[in-house]
């Protein structure tokens, strides 16, 4: 009886730590647009038809893209790399910090009805976290610097981001609940890692020889992509009427001059 109640009790302190965590991310986006929105001038909703109906379609694109995982060589197989995070980054850049933790965040809803949780939550949980830390980060610094430049440094700094956060995520959090979750030593978890790396001997040389340099690859990855195809996505994402109008003033422009 007293291990059931003790289950339960730790089972809701997830549940709340999980609902506290995606209520700060939330808010941060929010804050941070605005400031940003004031800084530039600008009055618009957080949320429009077009903002959620981008959110929709990316983030079932993001959930798809998290089906497909590869394995890494120097780490461990529970440890693969997955490019899931690469349109809310996009969507982040074209419509600000709210719209790409949005996208973080219904992508892991959908990946749970797809394919539900072999880790009690505790994966999908950190994958929110640490990919949050990836998009916020990024999306805050373009919203404020919105140029070539500004998208240069704001792919680093999330990218910086994302695997400094990773790798304390995993170090302090992910796998010492794994450990509890799956009834294992924690010896047992770090001798994975020596068995592919003979240098990885405790958690400090596992966290920074396997886990740092899956999220820098997966950071790097997803920020090229972005800073290469962004600029002519941007133009197709954000078609209103005022770039309807645009395009009719540019085509009877050419068709004039003809």
């Amino acid at each position: 009886m007293n291990n059931l109640f003790q289950a339960v009790s730790d089972n809701l302190k997830f549940v709340a730590v999980f609902i506290v965590t995606i209520a700060a991310c939330f808010f941060l986006a929010w804050l941070f647009e605005k400031l940003a929105q004031k800084r530039g001038g600008v009055k618009e909703k957080i949320l429009t038809t077009r903002k959620i109906a981008v959110i929709g379609v990316f983030s079932a694109i993001s959930a798809v893209l998290m089906l497909f995982e590869f394995p890494l060589p120097f780490a461990p197989s529970f440890y693969k790399l997955d490019f899931s995070e690469l349109p809310a980054l996009i969507g982040g850049f074209a419509f600000g910090p709210v719209t790409g933790v949005m996208i973080e965040f219904i992508k892991v809803l959908l990946h749970l009805a797809i394919k539900g949780t072999s880790t009690a939550f505790v994966g999908e949980y950190a994958n929110f976290v640490v990919g949050v830390s990836f998009i916020l980060t990024s999306t805050v610094v373009y919203d404020f610097v919105k140029n070539r430049v500004g998208a240069l440094i704001s792919c680093i700094a999330g990218t910086l981001m994302l695997t400094v956060v990773g790798t304390a995520f995993n170090a302090v959090y992910l796998l010492p609940t794994f450990a509890k979750l799956y009834g294992m030593p924690m010896d047992a978890l770090i001798g994975m890692g020596t068995a592919i790396n003979p240098k990885i001997t405790n958690v400090t040389s596992f966290v920074i020889l396997a886990v740092a340099p899956l999220n820098l690859i997966k950071g790097g990855v997803d920020s090229l992509i972005t800073f290469l195809v962004y600029k002519q996505l941007s133009p197709i994402l954000k078609y209103n009427k005022a770039t309807r109008r645009e395009v009719r003033e540019r085509k009877s422009k050419e068709i004039a001059a003809n």
